[in-house]
């Protein structure tokens, strides 16, 4: 596993939008926008089973992220990487979390009671930036 720089960290640690590309079964990328967080040099974000993200990860774990400092546009990290842990175990609350980090309120705006939420975790294998 890669280990985060100082630097990394600190961007992670702040209200940055990351854009997570996985692949497709056809081969093709899709790209999403994610709330990320981080657990030690994991990459963390949290998603619904069943949406094209989840079930990508599930066909073929290798992922791909980028991002840029929301106070530098030009400070930028690219990481590539695999999900190592799809975990539904306190995403609720997770989910709750990343509201408070990204959008000041304590619950998440969008639950939904037929959805189950899922944290899934990111080992970096390369970073740039």
């Amino acid at each position: 596993m890669t280990t985060l720089s100082d630097r990394v960290r600190e961007v992670i640690d702040k209200q940055t939008f990351a854009f997570l590309a996985t692949v497709n079964p056809d081969g093709s990328p899709q790209v999403s926008p994610v709330w990320i967080d981080r657990d030690e040099d994991l990459i963390v974000f949290n998603t619904a089973e069943g949406r094209v993200k989840h079930r990508n990860i599930l066909h073929d774990p290798r992922v791909g992220l980028s991002f840029v400092d929301p106070d530098n546009a030009y400070r930028m990290v690219a990481i590539q990487g695999r999900v190592v842990d799809l975990d539904t175990t306190d995403a609720d609350e997770h989910i709750d979390w990343l509201a408070r980090k990204y959008l000041g309120v304590d619950t998440y705006p969008n639950h939904r009671e037929d959805e189950t939420r899922v944290i899934v975790r990111i080992e970096p294998t390369r970073v740039a930036g």
